[in-house]
């Protein structure tokens, strides 16, 4: 028996060992499945050479450098720099941080399926190796991916508080909750989420009271953007033309298709299911017609067009292979209905996709603002049986890696031949 247990370790260890190096090797070969990656970067690194100069100076002239992309984490990057690092040793650096977002993906699974055999868990942690914007935002640094880190931290302090229900785990979920939101603002939204829940079980002093802690530690991002007026969250993005530029953007309509089929895209392995169709019957037709009213109106006010740049991987097919926005529009239909489907009778779920369409305020829509993160919250925080029946059948886990190995491959076929 000891020696079964051996062998099962040694193998998740060699599979653990195969995919770090396989991301050293996108390193040292440059990889950008991304492709946007490496241009982000060439804008991060100037900043960062500015900052390891003259960070105050840096600081209020930010806005010079046209990225949205928050200076907090750039900050802690150009501390290396001044001690003399060169940029390819900090990129390294990075590379090896963000490894913590698969240990407390983990975490976060070894917490909540707790009677799930350890090798599995840590399978499905491993997956995030193969996420495009995983391995691309590991080997050119990106904000986005460190906030990402802190943000599953808030998750898992939320799981934690959901267990034992202790108030020192509210505290540390909005302490992570607000450490990625000003590392990558976007997060910010998913505060709505936790008091959501906070709200339905603890008392209203106690709610105040976080309420006010949320509002004291935001209060430098607020003097920042606000009374410094150095905001760079409106930087510019690409229009309809190449001489229109958009910062940002409150046509809803485009957030809801774009965003609700990116959604499905990264269900589709755990949507290979014979008993959801059957779960599907159960949706009544006055759910399913307001969801169909709201991909009409949607659907009326869609103005996303290529020239955006990104729209997910739906869209960009639709375009490139049909040069129309029909299969997306389609796509778009079965999407809402599935999230239909995961928000009938369950608010939270709901809520969550919500939150999602909402965070994103900009005119660009790029599929990697939701990868992996799609992965995370669907074992983590959203309600569903589908995650139930994925560890019933334990060969689930050659559909995620395969997906993820299909998703690699739709990324070298865009970047080589599309782009």
């Amino acid at each position: 028996m000891k020696d079964s247990n051996f062998l099962k370790h040694y193998k998740i260890l060699l599979v653990f060992l195969f995919l770090y190096f396989s991301l050293v090797f996108g390193f040292y070969i440059n990889e950008n499945l991304n492709y946007g990656a490496i241009g982000d970067w060439h804008t991060d690194k100037s900043v960062i050479e500015a900052l390891s100069v003259d960070i105050k100076k840096t600081l209020l002239r930010y806005e010079s450098f046209g990225h949205r992309h928050s200076p907090l984490y750039l900050i802690f990057l150009s501390f290396f720099h001044k001690l003399g690092l060169s940029l390819d040793l900090i990129r390294f650096l990075h590379l090896n941080l963000s490894i913590f977002l698969i240990y407390y993906f983990y975490k976060c699974l070894n917490l909540k399926f707790e009677k799930i055999d350890k090798n599995f868990l840590l399978l499905i942690s491993f997956s995030l190796f193969l996420s495009p914007t995983f391995r691309s935002l590991s080997v050119w640094p990106s904000t986005r991916l460190i906030g990402l880190i802190f943000f599953v931290i808030s998750i898992y302090e939320f799981l934690k508080y959901q267990k034992f229900s202790k108030e020192k785990y509210i505290f540390r979920n909005l302490l992570f909750l607000i450490l990625s939101s000003y590392i990558s603002p976007n997060f910010s939204v998913f505060v709505i989420y936790f008091f959501f829940h906070y709200i339905k079980k603890e008392n209203l002093i106690l709610i105040i009271k976080y309420l006010i802690f949320c509002g004291i530690l935001s209060l430098p991002a607020f003097y920042y953007l606000i009374i410094l007026d150095i905001n760079f969250l409106t930087a510019t993005t690409p229009g309809s033309s190449n001489e229109e530029k958009i910062g940002l953007s409150l046509n809803f309509a485009n957030k809801i298709l774009i965003i609700s089929s990116i959604i499905l895209f990264h269900f589709l392995p755990f949507l290979i299911n014979k008993s959801i169709l059957s779960e599907f019957k159960k949706i009544k037709n006055l759910n399913l017609f307001v969801f169909f009213i709201i991909f009409l109106i949607s659907l009326f006010y869609f103005n996303y067009v290529p020239n955006y740049t990104g729209g997910g991987v739906f869209f960009q097919i639709s375009y490139y292979f049909f040069n129309n926005n029909y299969f997306f529009y389609f796509i778009s239909l079965v999407s809402i209905f599935i999230l239909c489907f995961f928000s009938y009778k369950n608010l939270n779920n709901f809520l969550i996709f919500f939150i999602l369409i909402i965070s994103n305020i900009q005119n660009t829509i790029y599929h990697k603002y939701y990868d992996p993160l799609i992965l995370i919250i669907f074992f983590t925080i959203i309600s569903n049986y589908l995650v139930k029946n994925f560890f019933i059948k334990k060969n689930s886990i050659y559909y995620l890696y395969t997906f993820y190995i299909g998703f690699i491959c739709l990324r070298l076929v865009k970047n080589n031949i599309f782009a």
